[in-house]
């Protein structure tokens, strides 16, 4: 049945950024740290009349950068807009967001492949190509914009003397938030897993936010239809007429469950000859099903128009060569660069650089040239070692002294040869007579008599000279 049917699936996903302050105001940037409620906001988060907001500086610098190492152009001019809608945590009755100036637009991202005979678009003639035509290891998501807002307040739903209720905590209001929309290119929960997993691993390695989604601090949102198999499209204006979006999902196995029931959900409907309203559902976990939450909006519905507080921004081509040198090495770099210099698998490479921490660990305990890099990886690998109990030197010390072997004098090794020799003269009539094994045989006899403490190489000399 799902053979018959080409999932068309998009992401939007929402990134809280750990600047020291909000968007637009001074007020702390702390929401998951504060004690109380409501203890960081101000007129400006709180959406008192008169308030004006003032961008904050380095929010803006690190969208660029997260745009930057998707791969994505960036314009040299970009303004703020204003989303209208009435919701109780927005407390000025709009969002200051980016509608058609975003910040960052056109960019792609690589990641393991998934899934083998879908549907990608060829961003420069909007034209989608069957990639089972050049199958690879890996594959490109596009990336549609990064583009910058400002995070609502919380609700709380609580029951206060027997009375349920709904609070409001504006400490996360005016946080700054960075969306990232991928193309509707993936065509499976897999591949969208692969994707998320490889953008939150760059957001870490970027330093611009925890990423912690159990916090909320990154929430996933897919975008989800279904397309007959005999209606494949061949550009991207082809996609279905519908499309369905998941809010506020907290995990990447919640993301795949949530994915895989709604295309059966939807193939189900298409199958009975109706057509999935446009809707926005939710994920029960604990039902393990979507459920409707509201229709979905369309962008004429949010009466989009330019910021009247913040005038537009302007770069200039030396500004984002400026932004661009401060992105630190990225994974894939990282990975290549350890394969290449430290001749480690492809494997050892992809598991050292899971976490920044570990790759920058494991590069400073290599630079001291004491250890080999394969080792050091077998070490973080497999002894897990704790990087942030062990420092570089002392992970050196701890391998020599683990690796390290007694070594008797030459000496001492001829005594031992001697009476290896005398204990076994049909070996040494062998070698002499060109049974070149003989010799390795020899060889052991001696390893086994020092415990191991002699250099097989010098043992094999002096044997040499010694029976020739």
């Amino acid at each position: 049945m799902v053979n018959k049917y080409i999932p068309i699936i998009g992401l939007e996903i929402h990134v809280e950024l750990k600047t020291v302050s909000k968007m637009f105001c001074g007020c702390k940037n702390d929401p998951f740290g504060a004690q109380q409620p409501n203890i960081y906001t101000c007129p400006v988060c709180l959406g008192l009349p008169g308030a004006l907001p003032v961008p904050n500086r380095k929010a803006v610098e690190w969208c660029l950068k997260m745009g930057l190492a998707l791969n994505c152009q960036i314009p040299l001019f970009s303004k703020f807009d204003r989303k209208n809608y009435f919701y109780p945590d927005l407390p000025k009755g709009y969002q200051i967001s980016q509608y058609d100036q975003p910040f960052a637009v056109k960019g792609s991202l690589v990641i393991p492949s998934a899934v083998e005979g879908s549907l990608r678009l060829n961003r420069s003639s909007n034209k989608l190509r069957d990639s089972s035509a050049s199958p690879q290891n890996d594959e490109s998501i596009g990336i549609t914009r990064v583009h910058l807002e400002e995070d609502t307040g919380k609700l709380l739903h609580a029951e206060i003397a027997g009375k349920k209720v709904t609070l409001i905590d504006f400490n996360r209001s005016g946080v700054p938030l960075i969306e990232i929309v991928t193309e509707p290119e993936i065509r499976s929960s897999e591949q969208a897993r692969n994707f998320l997993k490889k953008l939150h691993q760059i957001i870490r390695y970027l330093g611009i936010s925890d990423a912690d989604m159990e916090k909320g601090s990154m929430r996933l949102e897919p975008n989800i239809s279904v397309l007959s198999n005999d209606q494949r499209p061949t550009t991207k204006d082809q996609l279905p007429p519908y499309k369905v979006e998941i809010k506020n999902i907290n995990s990447f196995s919640f993301a795949k469950k949530a994915i895989d029931y709604e295309i059966d959900r939807q193939i189900e409907i298409l199958e009975s000859g109706k057509i999935p309203l446009q809707e926005t559902r939710g994920w029960d976990e604990k039902k393990q099903i979507t459920f409707s939450q509201r229709s979905k909006e369309e962008a004429q519905d949010y009466r989009y128009f330019p910021e009247p507080d913040i005038p537009p921004i302007r770069w200039t081509p030396e500004d984002i060569k400026r932004l661009k040198n401060l992105i630190p090495e990225l994974p894939d770099k990282k990975v290549d660069r350890f394969i290449k210099d430290y001749q480690l698998s492809k494997e050892d490479s992809l598991r050292i650089t899971e976490k920044k921490e570990i790759a920058d660990y494991f590069d400073q305990v290599v630079k001291f040239k004491k250890i080999p890099p394969k080792t050091v990886a077998n070490w973080i690998i497999n002894k897990k070692v704790d990087i942030a109990k062990v420092s570089p030197q002392d992970l050196i010390k701890l391998i020599s002294a683990k690796t390290q072997t007694a070594v008797i004098s030459e000496k001492e090794l001829e005594v031992v040869i001697d009476k290896v020799i005398t204990a076994n003269p049909k070996p040494v009539a062998d070698y002499q007579s060109g049974k070149q094994t003989a010799l390795m045989f020899l060889v052991g006899q001696v390893m086994r008599h020092t415990q191991g403490q002699a250099n097989p190489h010098t043992t094999r000399q002096i044997l040499k000279k010694k029976i020739k």
